[in-house]
């Protein structure tokens, strides 16, 4: 998939801030109890996501996380197609105070890659 420069650059400005997991981690970390959500489209949610996961798009998720996770210590794994929004993502939610966000490296395409557990 191509990603123009500036939204490539952008994300690397924000790389360096936000804590990424791998996909064998953010399965530890959930089965461990950490909360990993997807904040790709509604439609990209509906056609499979993660076993077991949470559904909070990226366009609302700074509007509605409070409500649905209110512990700012809360460990949060969010992830989305590529693992490129959930890095600006997990960015936005360390300014609004969360302390223990992270992003999963490679997102959906990864956790499929490596056959790891989906439901539709």
């Amino acid at each position: 998939m191509y990603h123009a420069p500036g939204f490539l650059a952008l994300i690397e400005s924000k790389r360096a801030h936000v804590k990424e997991v791998s996909v064998e981690e953010a399965r530890a970390r959930a089965a461990a109890g950490a909360r990993l959500i997807d904040i790709r489209e509604e439609s990209e949610w509906a056609a499979g996501h993660v076993q077991g996961a949470e559904y909070l798009g990226k366009g609302v998720i700074e509007r509605d996380i409070e409500s649905r996770v209110p512990e700012k210590d809360a460990e949060i794994i969010l992830y989305c197609g590529g693992g490129f929004r959930s890095v600006l993502a997990a960015d936005a939610l360390q300014q609004m105070g969360y302390t223990n966000v992270a992003s999963m490296a490679g997102g959906w395409r990864e956790w499929n890659a490596v056959g790891a557990p989906t439901e539709v």
